[in-house]
């Protein structure tokens, strides 16, 4: 017996950064988008608590308790007074260290996979709240499609999405540590009144009417100019994408992986053609949003 479960990356097509908190958390008007580029976590019975991992960059992926598809099995089993004794196994397609939140898509992905395996019945708020425990980004891979997130950007409000979005992804070589770029953004805002952050009601406006180039037009990141300043060559990466016609392109998250919004699929060639022939970055995906959220495959 084995339960598999499927788990998209995400796009932030907003991320509003507020000033440091108190606790060493920002808060967030955080905007994501759901895309069609996923990771599959497989959970079966075992002796002990084990993870293992394939697939594109897999031995880059931790294989302790730090793994948060292992906290995650760890944590379910804690509430409901059971051991965590199964072997997690991760076929990794998200990019890793990319800003595309995929280790908290294998945390939502293994939450959901014991939570079937082991008849758990935990309610879609309890998985949330343990989702949430986990890390900031965990929430939204669970449930997919596009939302609003608030606080470190954990409280989710899902949103309305009235067409699909067409997406070319550029990895780069190695990853950005997160708490790194959140410590430079506040060192390039050091002496400025940082506001509180507010969604764009233009942005949530352009979701809904399925208007990329609307969509496009109101895209920001607040994080860009910091994962840029730790790493200056996604600039060249950034200018070739636009340079292809691209309606849009930023730092996907705190990077390093670029995004970059287009009109359609041919569109989408055309500006993947662009980067791969650029020579600024280590490979290329195309795709497009919303997607769903973890879903169960098969179990």
């Amino acid at each position: 017996m084995s339960v598999t479960v499927r788990v998209p990356a995400k796009v932030n097509v907003q991320l509003a950064v507020g000033p440091l908190r108190p606790d060493g958390f920002h808060d967030l008007a955080n905007v994501f988008l759901a895309v069609g580029l996923y990771d599959v976590v497989t959970v079966t019975p075992a002796d002990e608590l084990r993870v293992t991992c394939s697939g594109p960059d897999a031995d880059k992926v931790p294989l302790d308790d730090s793994n948060l598809a292992a906290r995650a099995a760890l944590a379910l089993a804690r509430r409901h007074g059971r051991d965590a004794n199964v072997h997690i196994h991760i076929d990794k397609d998200i990019p890793v260290a990319g800003g595309m939140a995929g280790g908290s898509a294998d945390g939502a992905g293994a939450l959901v996979a014991c939570d079937a395996l082991w008849g758990t019945g935990a309610s879609r708020e309890e998985l949330l709240e343990i989702c949430a425990e986990l890390g900031s980004d965990v929430p939204f891979s669970l449930v997919g499609g596009a939302a609003l997130g608030r606080g470190r950007g954990e409280l989710l409000t899902p949103l309305e999405t009235g067409g699909i979005f067409h997406w070319v992804f550029a990895v780069a070589d190695g990853g950005l540590s997160t708490p790194a770029v959140y410590a430079e953004c506040d060192r390039l805002r050091a002496d400025t009144d940082v506001p509180a952050p507010e969604p764009s009601a233009a942005l949530t406006a352009a979701l809904s009417a399925g208007d990329a180039a609307a969509l496009a037009a109101t895209m920001s990141n607040d994080l860009q100019a910091a994962a840029v300043s730790l790493r200056p060559s996604l600039a060249a990466t950034l200018d070739a994408g636009t340079r292809a016609g691209a309606l849009a392109a930023m730092v996907s998250g705190s990077g390093p992986t670029t995004a970059f919004l287009v009109a359609g699929e041919a569109e989408a060639e055309k500006v993947a053609d662009a980067l791969r022939d650029s020579g600024t970055c280590r490979a290329v995906r195309v795709t497009s949003g919303p997607a769903p959220g973890a879903t169960v495959l098969r179990g």
